[in-house]
């Protein structure tokens, strides 16, 4: 049995919080293994909660990606809860106010395994704010539901931070939220006063449904396992004029736009014989975001393989064979992405602009692979906050 960070917390009775002001990071997947909310444990052991944060998306998880969200209260706890994910990129980052009513901040926030995801750097702005602010940080630590082995895509560049990049990862980073804790605080300068509580029984090798703990959205387009193995390399369609199939049942998992053949992009992605994935065509219509209401040709991605599938390379491949087919009608997003203005999305979500140059030059995949190389300096500094076998 596989216990998470708040499943020991209180039965181990690894913290003792007496009277300390605590303060709570959460979202929807906030739950242990018997599917109770973290608040409400911590409610139920009679902790001294003063305050709470949500990440992007809000407590509840019900704004969309990349929609602004105010601070409020909690109408089940009637706690105050202050918005990290505002209307711009100075609500990221808590305030010394935001932390004068606490001496703990507790994270219990579960991740997906990509760099691009945002939780990891709410946890790490928190970390930064608790650090200047001389506050304690306890990590509850969660699964990567898409294993602790596999790294794929390139590492981060300097110049191109933000908030689906702020440290040097590669884009499958392979470790827990709690080891991404100890990584940052260590690694990249924060300092913190750190505690994180590790898991009982799990293993790197595992898939979330391995773990036999529930799969809870924790946004609102990450609803399997499915999605989240995906998602390394689909994101990637976020920076285009391409639909990501938001809108629809199937996130990350349908790609498309109105002007797509689907038989020919189908036939165009299987002669690349990409590992562990297959193509079908099909037709969706998105209700909301891109291309909403109108008909999409395009693919829906079936992983036949995941111990062979390379979301990354999937997600380049998907891009190439688009550009090369529709190269007057394909575009990239052009519209802010996550407060930065000056940077394309795509050079923000692959780390530096090397690849759009080279899709736009048309490169091979073979020839984009050699600059996928993990560095041997991250793997060093990687394996030192490694706490799992």
């Amino acid at each position: 049995m596989i216990l998470t960070g708040i499943d020991r917390l209180f039965d181990e009775e690894i913290v003792e919080f007496g009277d300390k002001r605590v303060g709570l990071l959460l979202h929807p997947a906030s739950v242990n293994s018997k599917l109770m909310p973290t608040l409400e444990i911590f409610r139920s052991h009679d902790v001294n909660l003063t305050q709470l944060f949500a990440p992007e998306h809000g407590l509840w998880g019900s704004a969309q990606d990349m929609e602004g969200v105010s601070s409020s209260r909690d109408p089940v706890s009637h706690l105050p809860v202050k918005s990290l994910y505002g209307n711009n990129k100075e609500s990221l980052k808590p305030t010394p106010e935001d932390l004068s009513e606490i001496d703990i901040l507790v994270c219990d926030l579960q991740d997906i395994g990509s760099r691009y995801y945002t939780f990891i750097y709410t946890m790490a702005y928190c970390m930064q704010a608790c650090s200047e602010a001389d506050k304690e940080v306890i990590v509850l630590d969660r699964p990567n539901p898409i294993n602790g082995i596999d790294l794929e895509g390139p590492l981060l560049k300097k110049g191109f931070q933000s908030f689906v990049g702020l440290y040097p990862l590669p884009v499958r980073h392979g470790m827990t939220i709690g080891e991404l804790a100890t990584y940052f605080n260590e690694e990249c300068g924060i300092e913190s006063k750190l505690k994180v509580i590790p898991m009982k029984g799990w293993k790197r090798n595992f898939y979330f449904d391995e773990t036999a703990l529930p799969w809870i959205p924790p946004s609102p387009n990450m609803p399997t396992l499915q999605t989240a193995i995906l998602y390394p390399g689909l994101c990637l369609i976020e920076a285009t004029n391409l639909s990501e199939g938001r809108g629809t049942t199937k996130p990350f998992e349908l790609v498309g736009a109105p002007f797509i053949d689907p038989p020919k992009w189908v036939e165009e992605l299987m002669s690349l014989k990409l590992p562990g994935i297959s193509f079908l065509p099909t037709f969706f219509k998105p209700q909301f975001q891109k291309w909403k209401g109108e008909r999409c040709g395009g693919v829906h991605l079936y992983v036949t393989d995941r111990k062979t599938f390379r979301p990354w390379l999937t997600g380049v491949a998907l891009l190439k064979t688009v550009i090369d087919l529709y190269p007057n009608k394909f575009q990239w997003r052009d519209q802010p992405y996550e407060f930065v203005t000056d940077i394309p999305a795509i050079d923000l979500l692959s780390g530096d602009s090397l690849l759009r140059h080279q899709l736009e030059s048309h490169a091979s995949l073979e020839e984009m692979k050699k600059n996928w190389e993990t560095d041997p300096l991250f793997l060093s500094k990687r394996k030192r906050h490694l706490i799992y076998d």
